[in-house]
């Protein structure tokens, strides 16, 4: 396949330069306040693959944004819906309401998912899905006359949004420490998959780890089948690090779930959506869990918007009671807001258009060779990769954990490329119209940082 052409020349017109303004007031999420206003990094402009800072300085975006941007940025077709949208009507009630648009994106939305997930809830980002796909379990068990089974699984090191439900089923202790006291009971957690001393630099799936899955059976003999509602985990754990499900892994969870009567739950925010060189992972590996939830990528991440993808026996156990019955007490103002709709129809088309799930994976093995040249650089212990999504991993400095990823974050920054750093993690997950020259540039740019931080 031909690299496709970039909705841009990608310069921009000429450079131009805007005021910086007060950094005062905004108190800014997941990150550390006073070290950014003491070195601000502002964006102001983004189109195709780039990003232009305040200054006018172009960066390359190897992140899609913060994993939501797969179809670049500045697409017209979602800037054009979106303004068509708003024209002409700019918001309904979903409550006791409806509007045509959401129900033809749901439809056009189960087109893509996997077998027998055919219902779709609508939400408004990664954290309020986990937080409805967890009610929903709860709902089903119950209307399914099991109202004991209560108890949610999830796994170290992952990553289900900032709700105290998704807090409590993740596994990243900076996100759940401060907030120990009012964290849901009942919650346990399998051991994570990553697997360093046996499996640095694997190429796609591991070999390494299948048998981490056993450890629900153990879970199930402690706490009981009858008393457990669903098992979360993401398929790849994105904002750990990059962590790759081992081969086999999902698919033992998956008997092991449906042997025991409970419900498998994938959080896809980050991978559905072609991420992993499929609509979505469970399609990549073959593994069909209960639910799905997702957000970031359903519409480019132009309007704040989400989904849970429900199987049917699911949604059909719930529909129970008169008619007239609420049958789930849950939901959000703006769920499936006409606007965020408009723009997820118009990214869908652009997917379908473009073939850009099937672009990630044409273009997989260019991007794997291209950043597993960096093995052998200082300090890296580690690359994984699957679809175009890759993480780089460093041994921490003697300065702590952390200071050498954010040391290669900010240099690569400043020197024109925008990466994630997550601890002395790198992410990297561009754009799904990347070519093969800009994957070069990012790794060019990775290198240039490692030699230089150290």
């Amino acid at each position: 396949m031909a690299d496709l052409p970039l909705n841009s020349s990608n310069d921009f017109s000429s450079k131009s330069s805007q005021e910086m303004p007060s950094l005062e007031a905004l108190w800014m999420p997941f990150t550390a306040n006073r070290q950014f206003k003491a070195n601000p990094r502002l964006l102001a402009k983004a189109e195709g693959m780039y990003y232009k800072d305040i200054d006018g300085n172009k960066v390359l975006d190897a992140t899609a944004g913060l994993w939501c941007c797969n179809a670049g940025h500045g697409r017209k077709e979602i800037s054009e819906a979106v303004s068509k949208q708003i024209h002409e009507m700019d918001y309904a009630p979903s409550f006791q309401m409806g509007h045509p648009i959401a129900f033809e994106l749901a439809e056009r939305l189960v087109e893509l998912s996997p077998e027998g997930l055919n219902k779709v809830f609508f939400t408004n980002s990664g954290s309020e899905s986990v937080d409805t796909a967890l009610k929903m379990a709860l709902c089903y068990h119950r209307a399914n006359g099991q109202a004991s089974r209560t108890r949610f699984i999830g796994r170290e090191m992952g990553y289900h949004g900032v709700g105290f439900g998704g807090i409590s089923v993740g596994g990243l202790s900076n996100n759940r420490k401060a907030f120990s006291g009012q964290l849901l009971q009942g919650v346990d957690h399998l051991p994570h998959t990553l697997d360093i001393q046996n499996a640095a630099f694997t190429r796609g799936l591991s070999h390494f780890g299948a048998e981490k899955a056993e450890i629900l059976e153990q879970l199930v003999i402690l706490h009981g089948a009858e008393n457990i509602a669903a098992v979360i985990v993401e398929p790849m754990s994105g904002s750990a690090g990059v962590i790759l499900p081992p081969q086999g892994y999902l698919k033992r969870l998956r008997e092991i779930t449906k042997k025991h009567g409970i419900l498998l739950i994938f959080d896809e925010v980050i991978t559905a959506f072609g991420r992993v060189g499929a609509a979505f992972a469970s399609q990549r590996w073959g593994v069909i869990p209960d639910m799905i939830t997702t957000a970031k990528a359903i519409n480019n991440g132009a309007i704040p918007m989400g989904a849970v993808f429900v199987q049917d026996f699911i949604h059909d156990t719930c529909m129970q009671g008169p008619n007239e019955l609420i049958e789930f007490f849950h939901g959000y103002t703006y769920s499936g807001h006409p606007v965020a709709a408009a723009a997820a129809l118009a990214t869908l088309s652009i997917y379908e258009n473009e073939q850009l799930f099937e672009r990630s994976l044409e273009l997989e093995h260019y991007f794997e060779d291209a950043l597993h040249s960096l093995k052998g650089l200082p300090n890296v212990i580690d690359i994984r990769n699957t679809g175009l999504v890759a993480g780089i991993q460093f041994a921490p400095n003697a300065q702590g954990a952390g200071k050498r990823g954010y040391g290669v974050f900010e240099h690569c920054f400043r020197h024109g490329t925008l990466v994630r750093a997550t601890g002395d993690i790198i992410a990297i997950s561009p754009p799904l119209i990347v070519d093969k020259r800009e994957i070069d540039q990012m790794v060019n740019s990775l290198s240039d940082a490692i030699n230089a931080v150290g």
